[in-house]
């Protein structure tokens, strides 16, 4: 006698499946994310000690950047302009030993936007948590940011609630 599958059955092994699938390629894109956010780290800090030691200047990220770039032929990421964005990241986010950790959470380009349109830590760090809880896009972040969220979630916190009383009445 033949086993016959269900069709619900089979639907709902290739569901789980498929769910299984998308959840692994989530996870390895994070960590990919994380490792490129480490590796930026790094190189930041990296140039931002030697310029302290040795003075070195402009013209050695340039050489830095053509170096990588025929080394590297195939990977993006390395020009000039996002070396020293990766110098700015480690200067604008080493001393924040919350900020660190969260920055691995979200994209580069997030932690670019972030960086570049919002210099209070509190701010960036608020934008930062945001991206990472909702899964906001390059473009609603941007929006977001000009929306001045930041702000108004800070004007809608009160404790008037707590300071006043239920039973309170305004004498006429």
């Amino acid at each position: 006698m033949k086993n016959r599958i269900k069709k619900n059955e089979y639907k709902r092994l290739l569901g789980e499946i498929k769910q299984k699938i998308c959840s692994a390629q989530y996870q390895a894109l994070r960590a990919v994310n994380k490792e490129l956010i480490s590796l930026y780290w790094d190189i930041g800090r990296m140039i931002t000690e030697r310029q302290r030691k040795k003075t070195w200047g402009k013209s050695v990220v340039e050489k830095l950047s053509q170096d990588l770039q025929a080394e590297f032929a195939g990977i993006c990421g390395f020009s000039a302009r996002n070396i020293w964005r990766m110098r700015d990241f480690y200067l604008n986010y080493y001393k924040n030993k919350k900020l660190p950790p969260l920055v691995a959470e979200i994209g580069w380009t997030h932690n670019i936007i972030i960086m570049e349109k919002c210099k209070d830590e509190l701010e960036r760090e608020f934008y930062i948590r945001m991206t990472r809880k909702m899964g906001w896009s390059k473009n609603v972040l941007i929006h977001q940011i000009e929306n001045k969220t930041y702000e108004k979630t800070l004007l809608n916190q009160t404790n008037f609630n707590l300071t006043i009383p239920t039973n309170w009445c305004c004498p006429l």
